[in-house]
C-alpha cells in the first residue's frame, strides 16, 4: 500500500516536470528552435491540427526557422497561424518556404519572459507540494485505519519528502538553465 502511494506520487511529480519543461519550450529565447511553434494550431480542411502535422519546422541558422507545409495549398493558411500567433512573430514566404526569424529580444522582454519562467516554475513547486500533500493524507488515512503503523507513517513521510526535495531541485535546475539561456544575447 505505501509502495503505492509513494509510485504514484513520484509519477504525478515526474508530470508537474514534464508539464513545466513544456511551458518553457513555448517561452521563446532569441534563438531559433522548432519547439517554439509547437503551440501554434493550423485549420487544416475544417479542424484545428498542431503546425506539426501539416509542415516540416527546421532551423536554417542561429535565428531563422523555416516552415515547409507539405501541401502549397497550406502555405497561406500556415503563415497566417504563425503571423496571428501570441508570440510576435512575422513570417516571410518565398515560394513554398516560410521563413521565420527570431526577432532579437529587447532587455525588457527578457526581464519579461524571465518573470515569466519564474511563474511556472513557481506553479510547477506548488503543484509538487500539493502532491505531496495528497501523498501524507493518504499516509493519514491509512494510520487512522490501522492498516499501518505509526513508524511506517513516518518512515513514508520521510521517503515523500524526500521525492519533494529532489523534484524541487530539478525544478530550480531548470529555472537557472531557461534564465541563463533567456540573458545570453
Amino acid at each position: 500500500m505505501i509502495n503505492e502511494i509513494k509510485k504514484d506520487t513520484q509519477e504525478r511529480m515526474d508530470k508537474s516536470l514534464e508539464s513545466l519543461q513544456t511551458a518553457f519550450n513555448k517561452i521563446r529565447t532569441g534563438r531559433a528552435h522548432p519547439s517554439i511553434l509547437d503551440s501554434i494550431k493550423v485549420d487544416y480542411y475544417g479542424s484545428d491540427v498542431p503546425i506539426g502535422q501539416v509542415a516540416n519546422v527546421n532551423v536554417e541558422d542561429n535565428r531563422t526557422l523555416v516552415v515547409i507545409p507539405w501541401e502549397k495549398t497550406m502555405v497561406p493558411v500556415v503563415e497566417k497561424a504563425i503571423m496571428t500567433s501570441d508570440l510576435g512573430l512575422n513570417p516571410s514566404t518565398a515560394g513554398s518556404n516560410i521563413r521565420v526569424p527570431m526577432p532579437a529580444l529587447t532587455e525588457e522582454t527578457r526581464k519579461g519572459y524571465i518573470k515569466q519562467a519564474r511563474g511556472e516554475a513557481e506553479n510547477a513547486r506548488i503543484a509538487v507540494r500539493n502532491i505531496r500533500r495528497d501523498a501524507n493524507n493518504h499516509l493519514k488515512a491509512l494510520l487512522k485505519d490501522k492498516e499501518i503503523s505509526e513508524d511506517e507513517e513516518r518512515r513514508a513521510q520521510d521517503e515523500i519528502q524526500k521525492l519533494t526535495d529532489q523534484h524541487t531541485a530539478e525544478i530550480d535546475k531548470l529555472l537557472a538553465s531557461k534564465e541563463e539561456d533567456l540573458m545570453q544575447i
